[in-house]
C-alpha cells in the first residue's frame, strides 16, 4: 500500500498480524460514538470478517488508528470504525486513512462504497465521499 498522503511519521498497513484487537475494541466501545459498548467479541467478529486498516506511528510502532471495511470486492463496500486516536487527531490521519482506503478499492472496480458520519463530512470529503445523490432511494433495516 502507497503511503504517499500518509503525514510524516506515519504509515497505513492492512497487515492484519500488526493490529491490537484489545486497543480497537477499547476505541470503539469506551470512544466512538457509533460503537459505545460494543462487546469484545462483536468487535472481534467484525473484524475478522472485514479488510482492516492500522495507522501506525513509524517511529514507536504503536497503532494510532483503525479503519474497517465490508466489501464483495466486486461491486460494493462499507467503511466503518473509522478511529483515529486522541492524541493523534489533526494530523491529517483521519483523510489520510480514508484515502488510503479509497485508493486500496479502486482495483475492484467497485459501483459504491459507502460511509456513515454525525460530525467528520469535511474529513471525508477531502478523500473524494460525497453525500448520497438520491438518499429517497435507500432504505435501510437497522436494529431497534
Amino acid at each position: 500500500m502507497s503511503n504517499d498522503d500518509v503525514p510524516d511519521g506515519y504509515e497505513i498497513s492492512t497487515d492484519p498480524a500488526r493490529l491490537g484487537p484489545a486497543l480497537i475494541h477499547r476505541w470503539l466501545s469506551q470512544d466512538a460514538y457509533w460503537a459505545l459498548g460494543r462487546s469484545r467479541e462483536k468487535q472481534d467478529t467484525a473484524g475478522a470478517n472485514s479488510l482492516n486498516f492500522g495507522v501506525y506511528d513509524r517511529a514507536s510502532g504503536a497503532q494510532v488508528g483503525y479503519a474497517r471495511v465490508v466489501t464483495d470486492r466486486a461491486t460494493f463496500a462499507y467503511l466503518c470504525d473509522v478511529y483515529i486516536a486522541r492524541e493523534a487527531r489533526g494530523r491529517g490521519l483521519g483523510t489520510a486513512l480514508a484515502a488510503a482506503v479509497r485508493d486500496h478499492l479502486a482495483p475492484y472496480g467497485l459501483r459504491r462504497t459507502l460511509l456513515a458520519t454525525a460530525d467528520a463530512h469535511a474529513v471525508y470529503a477531502k478523500a473524494g465521499f460525497a453525500p448520497l445523490g438520491k438518499p429517497e432511494q435507500w432504505m435501510a433495516l437497522s436494529e431497534p
